[in-house]
This record gives C-alpha cells, sequence and structure tokens, in this order.
C-alpha cells in the first residue's frame, strides 16, 4: 500500500518543469542534465519513502546563529559529540565572545582540543569574530536576514575555513534560506543511490538535490538522509538487506548509471 501511495505522489510531484538555479548552473554537467528528469523522478520517490519510513522530523529550536556557526564549524571532521564538548569547554573558560577575541591563541586551541584539528579550529573561530567585530561591530549575525541567501553564502565562505557546507547548515536552520547542506553521509547515500556521480563533490550533489526537490523539502529530506546514512547506509557495512530504498539503488541493483561521467 505505501509504494502506491509513493508512486501516485512521485506522478503529482515531477509533472512541473525542471529549472536549474543560477548559483547551481555551474555545478550541473551536460551529464548530469541530461539525466534531470530521471533523477528528480528518483529524487521525489526518495523523498517520500523515507518520509513514509521515518516519519517527517522535528523543527527543533536551534541555537543563536553565532554559537550554531561556532559548534558547526568545531564539528568538521568531528562528531557532534565531541563539537559540543568543546564549545561547552570554550564557553565555560570564557564567557563572552569577546573574552574568545581577545584570548590568546594557544588558550583557545586548547579549550576546543576535544573536537580534534585544534590548531586549525582555534584560531579559525578567532577569525569569525575579528571579521565580525571589524565589520559589524559586535557578535550578531542577524544582519544576514538582510542579505539575499547567495549573499548571505558569499560573506560567510569568504572566512577562511568556512565552506558551502557549514554556510548552507547555518543558513537553512537559522534562517529558514533554500539551501541543501551536504555532509560525508548525505553525499554517501546519495552516491551510492546514483544520484550523483561517483566523483561528485559535495557542492555538485548539493546542486542537483536542489534542483530536483522543491525548497520545501530540503529540511526534512536532508535530514532524512543523514539518518539513514547513519543507521542503514553506513560507510563501511551497510545494512542493505534493511534498506527501505532497494527498489532505487544503484549500487544495491548493480545499476553503473554514470560510467561516462
Amino acid at each position: 500500500m505505501k509504494q502506491d501511495i509513493s508512486q501516485d505522489a512521485v506522478a503529482a510531484s515531477t509533472d512541473t518543469q525542471i529549472v536549474i538555479a543560477p548559483h547551481n548552473e555551474r555545478y550541473i554537467t551536460p551529464e548530469v542534465r541530461k539525466r534531470l528528469p530521471e533523477l528528480r523522478e528518483k529524487a521525489h520517490w526518495v523523498y517520500h519513502r523515507l518520509m513514509e519510513h521515518y516519519g517527517e522530523p522535528t523543527w527543533r529550536a536551534h541555537r543563536p546563529p553565532l554559537d550554531e556557526l561556532i559548534i558547526t564549524t568545531l564539528a568538521q571532521n568531528s562528531t557532534d559529540r565531541n563539537a559540543l564538548k568543546a564549545f561547552r569547554t570554550l564557553k565555560e573558560r570564557f564567557p563572552t565572545w569577546e573574552d574568545v577575541l581577545r584570548a590568546r591563541p594557544e588558550e583557545v586551541i586548547d579549550a576546543v582540543r576535544s573536537a580534534g584539528l585544534a590548531n586549525q579550529k582555534g584560531p579559525r573561530i578567532q577569525a569569525i569574530l575579528r571579521k565580525l567585530k571589524e565589520e559589524q561591530g559586535d557578535f550578531d549575525l542577524s544582519f544576514l536576514e538582510r542579505m539575499s541567501t547567495e549573499e548571505a553564502e558569499a560573506w560567510l565562505t569568504s572566512i577562511k575555513g568556512i565552506g558551502h557546507k557549514t554556510a548552507s547548515i547555518l543558513l537553512l536552520f537559522n534562517f529558514q534560506r533554500p539551501t541543501f547542506p551536504v555532509d560525508t553521509h548525505v553525499s554517501r547515500v546519495s552516491k551510492r543511490l546514483g544520484m550523483a556521480p561517483p566523483r561528485a563533490s559535495t557542492r555538485q550533489i548539493r546542486a542537483i538535490w536542489e534542483t530536483v526537490v522543491p525548497p520545501e523539502w530540503y529540511y526534512p529530506l536532508h535530514l532524512n538522509l543523514i539518518r539513514h546514512g547513519r543507521e542503514v547506509c553506513k560507510a563501511r557495512t551497510p545494512l542493505c538487506d534493511q534498506c527501505v530504498l532497494q527498489e532505487q539503488c544503484d549500487t544495491y541493483q548493480g545499476i553503473r548509471r554514470w560510467e561516462n561521467a
């Protein structure tokens, strides 16, 4: 019965023209472009199947934007648990962001050591704070609300060490902007499904998802893909026999969709 519901939903939701946003144009290769209709059909099927299986993720209240940005920075090449531990230590040692900015670099590095790559992340955090202080006069990111999504992402990624993934997470979660973050789980699941070529960059994968599903799906689909990657489509030992996406998974079906990509 669930399969019938999904097929009806897919048929209804794919009966529109595919439009590539200007900021995604250069990431959609000719090979991907000609496959967009089939990718959209697959993407819509995946969305509905994951929603049936996991349900719609609850929109949680997020931390203040700057807190979220710092935590996301700490989570790069780390776990959420270690990133949060480092963030708590940072706030315990330096009660205000001004204190963090004025601290000696080695003190900040020591405070965030539990997140890993502290020698990079400590200076990166101070660089974020310094840019905010110099350009805005305070540590408030609310000015991003007055920018377009592209302008806000450009501002964030102008900071060394802040890439499109970190920027898109902040913009989606804190400012409800139409961006589709691609982390390691989303990337892995996307490639195994055949939604993107094996050598596609995370920015290319983001462009594909943003092109083939509507913006109102970005948040739930992003979170459900992450959950599926963590619980089923694991990096080393994927539980293919338990996967609800078998029917449309290129890897499981032995389909080589991207041989020429």
